[in-house]
């Protein structure tokens, strides 16, 4: 089933729901498989995920095989410098180790030819995130952020005492001449 074809579809607003019901499951399931339970509240929380949908730029898709939605992200893009993030990315609870993930990568890609960098994060625990952008997508592992060194971006984020810090990525896209 590797070469079910991948398209992204933009989520309407009357998606967005659905869409951040499903990306918390799938998140849900990843944090719970890594670190026993879920704290309270879904993660991410209603307000980052709501946050993020509405970020300069943000653009929200549906990853589709077949026609069939099989996962989501949230990207920002920005025109002006190429400058492109990654903010929210999934795959469908049930619908992973089918190399869903490496083609819709690819077809995030695809669609914004014109970015000169990718950024991401993730949480220090996801080994499978971790090896998913490292390996899998190319990106690098560029910052580490934790209490003693926050994110320059969200110097003012609380750091609760559970959480140990998140992984920054880069990806440097290859231009042609």
């Amino acid at each position: 089933m590797d070469g079910h074809r991948i398209t992204l579809e933009r989520a309407s607003a009357e998606d967005l729901n659905q869409f951040k019901e499903d990306l918390q499951k799938a998140f849900s399931i990843a944090v719970i498989s890594e670190i026993g339970s879920l704290p309270d509240g879904p993660i991410p929380s209603d307000e980052d995920v709501w946050k993020s949908f509405g970020a300069p730029g943000a653009e929200v898709v549906h990853i589709l095989e077949e026609g069939r939605r099989v996962g989501g992200a949230v990207v920002s893009i920005n025109p002006a410098t190429g400058e492109n993030s990654l903010d929210l990315f999934y795959v469908a609870a049930g619908q992973d180790g089918r190399g869903i993930g490496r083609r819709a990568w690819a077809a995030i890609e695809a669609r914004y030819p014109e970015t000169k960098v990718w950024t991401t994060q993730t949480p220090y625990f996801e080994k499978r995130n971790i090896h998913f952008y490292v390996n899998v997508c190319g990106f690098k592992i560029v910052a580490y952020y934790h209490a003693g060194y926050p994110d320059p971006n969200r110097p003012d984020m609380p750091w609760p005492p559970e959480e140990e810090g998140m992984f920054k990525f880069e990806k440097l896209m290859a231009r042609g001449p």
